[in-house]
């Protein structure tokens, strides 16, 4: 018996022909049978929008047009699927595909987390989908994860490492001694990094993930603004090294967290244990550690970017949107997981309420007493010292490093402990602060 509804065909448009869309069209193409047979349907790429061509893909055997706007006008089209990037232009096409009709498949994160819930109400209101699986760690299915297999638990927190390029960056910090800048220089030779690497290195593009993750999670509106970001760009090799001799590694972790004091949303290097499996996450790779109340912690591990690992959930979404057109175009799920009316803004706490522990590094003047005043100061403001690295003095200097791990401390303490500590007369540097996790 053939599985597919050959007098039903779903068709595609597609806009961008840059990596990812290379990805979606070829795996379209090669997989086009087994495509058929979960949809239930005959899935067709029918116009592909594009300013110029890829020669990683072959589209000698569709229609290609140069004006993108051609695909989400077309007629024939059922699902207009967004791979152009940015937020202006591609909010535009999204918007006009919309009031056209068109269901949505996109991998555009700056898009959904800064126009998202826009996008959701004029698609409601034309009674179309929008999916966006990949906007978010690539080829890891993390957003059905949350909004449909975790359905049944309260999301008490979430923390992932959403973004490759900083991975790459630390790891090889950590592995192999380098220096920051020389990695950087190597990622941005490798392809990993952009010319301008400042939406990877400094967290904005781990923020527009972390968002769209903390809205399937908490059921809150989008908004990036409440996003504290922090970057990478003052890790030093010595730090790593620190880290690594007290037992931990450090990780540019998005963490999205419910408390008794509101919705915790950041993104910042942290110290985690190294036994966590998120510990040992490395290179490229992304990974998301979700905790459920009825589940407990889950790891969700893969290709955070690439071609076709992100096309594999560009075309998981088409699957999705051609199975729902069959089965009950007027039932879809709810674009963040939750019926619009439990969509509803909830106290967001600020970055210097929210309580973690620290890891300190200090240079100190070589003499006796200096532990003690910085003992006593951090005492004084209710903070404990849970673990010590105090190295010795090198032939020719007068100031050595003092490591210090501290208890949990809500973060306006510690600035404040700090403060104080920079103001002796035997600390001679800023102090630096990371803050550290244990994610049970």
């Amino acid at each position: 018996m053939n599985p597919v509804n050959s007098a039903r065909t779903v068709n595609v448009g597609i806009c961008g022909l840059g990596t990812v869309a290379s990805g979606t069209v070829n795996i379209l193409t090669r997989n086009k049978k087994l495509i058929d047979a979960r949809s239930g349907c005959n899935v067709s790429i029918v116009q592909i929008g594009a300013r110029r061509d890829n020669p990683k893909v072959d589209t000698s055997g569709y229609s290609v047009t140069r004006d993108i706007f051609d695909v989400v006008n077309n007629p024939a089209v059922d699902i207009v699927v967004e791979l152009i990037g940015g937020t202006t232009v591609a909010k535009d096409l999204v918007l006009t595909a919309i009031a056209n009709g068109k269901h949505i498949v996109t991998a555009n994160k700056a898009l959904i987390a800064h126009h998202g819930d826009e996008i959701f109400a004029a698609a409601k209101a034309k009674g179309v989908t929008v999916a966006f699986e990949a906007a978010v760690a690539g080829g890891i299915p993390i957003i059905k994860s949350i909004r449909e297999g975790l359905a049944a638990n309260n999301i008490e927190w979430l923390a992932g490492i959403i973004n490759g390029t900083t991975n790459f960056i630390l790891t090889e910090m950590r592995d192999k001694g380098r220096a920051f800048e020389d990695v950087l220089k190597e990622a941005q030779e490798l392809g990993y990094a952009e010319a301008d690497p400042t939406f990877d290195v400094e967290g904005i593009d781990a923020a527009h993930k972390l968002v769209i993750l903390a809205s399937l999670a908490f059921g809150i509106p989008l908004d990036v603004k409440k996003v504290f970001t922090e970057g990478i760009t003052k890790i030093s090799t010595e730090d790593v090294n620190y880290a690594e001799e007290l037992g931990y590694r450090i990780k540019h972790l998005g963490i999205a967290r419910r408390s008794a004091g509101g919705i915790e949303l950041h993104v910042n290097p942290t110290l985690i244990p190294e036994k966590r499996l998120i510990a040992n996450v490395d290179g490229v790779m992304n990974a998301v550690l979700v905790k459920g109340d009825a589940v407990g912690p889950t790891l969700y591990y893969g290709a955070g970017a690439g071609a076709e690992p992100t096309g594999s959930s560009v075309v998981g979404d088409i699957v999705d949107v051609a199975r729902t057109l069959l089965a009950d175009p007027a039932h879809r799920v709810p674009y963040l997981g939750f019926q619009d009316e439990f969509v509803t803004e909830q106290k967001h706490l600020p970055m210097d309420e929210i309580e973690t522990a620290y890891y300190l590094r200090m240079s100190a003047l070589d003499k006796p007493g200096v532990l003690s005043k910085v003992a006593t100061i951090l005492s004084d403001s209710g903070i404990s010292i849970e673990a010590m690295i105090q190295k010795e003095a090198k032939e020719g200097e007068s100031t050595v490093p003092l490591i210090l791990l501290t208890n949990r401390v809500q973060e306006k303490k510690m600035i404040a402990a700090i403060s104080k500590i920079e103001s002796l007369d035997s600390i001679s540097a800023p102090v630096v602060r990371i803050r550290v996790e244990s994610l049970k």
